[in-house]
């Protein structure tokens, strides 16, 4: 093999390609859909041949998975670092859902992505979860019962508690045109994403903490 192939400047080229058909796929996916998205347009819209959508992905269905894969890879990194942290539970739970709601803001095409993949299902889909869903949802179910059994949380159903805070999060992302539609603003510009925060994070307190002002 040629000894510049793993060379760092070429390593360095290699990433910033798949990462433009990421992003690109990303928005394209978003749109379209698994079976509407073209190849074609993601590798124009990534600037790059078409050929090499093939070269990193093999095939648009792989392609699809990496995409979702990448998003849930680097959030489950930062939530499980922030819910596996000492401290008050919750002060731990605010800056858990924080962090979730300024993902989804980065990467707002990521919450129709999901719903899409779980409404089709299949092995890919279950992969995930296992890989991904699986510890984050049991390290935020253990959070949530240590605060109620520390009096910090009303007691509750950790599992129902956990599926309400993220639909509190991710259905204002996978809606965002619906709500448009139905005559409200831009859902993603920087006042309403604002006040969208402010407003889980004070739902959350005042539904689920005992005590909502210390």
């Amino acid at each position: 093999m040629h000894p510049r192939v793993h060379s760092p400047a070429r390593r360095v080229r290699s990433d910033k390609t798949r990462a433009a058909i990421l992003a690109a796929a990303e928005r394209i996916f978003a749109e379209s859909g698994l079976a509407g998205a073209r190849t074609d347009a993601i590798a124009a819209a990534a600037g790059v041949n078409k050929a090499l959508l093939y070269y990193y992905f093999r095939s648009k269905e792989h392609l699809y998975e990496a995409v979702v894969e990448n998003h849930l890879r680097d959030f489950n990194r930062a939530a499980l670092a922030v819910l596996t942290a000492p401290g008050s539970p919750r002060a731990i739970l605010l800056r858990y859902v924080d962090l979730h709601f300024d993902f989804m803001t980065a990467r707002r095409h990521q919450a129709r992505l999901l719903q899409q993949m779980m409404i089709t299902g299949g092995q890919p889909a279950q992969r995930l979860v296992r890989q991904y869903f699986t510890p984050r949802s049991r390290a935020l179910h253990n959070l949530l019962a240590r605060g109620m059994r520390a009096g910090d949380f009303r007691r509750a159903d950790p599992f129902h508690t956990a599926v309400s805070i993220a639909a509190l999060i991710v259905f204002y992302f996978s809606a965002a045109k619906v709500l448009q539609w139905l005559g409200h603003a831009d859902a993603h510009s920087e006042a309403n994403l604002k006040r969208r925060k402010q407003e889980v994070l004070d739902f959350i307190r005042y539904g689920l903490f005992v005590n909502p002002n210390p």
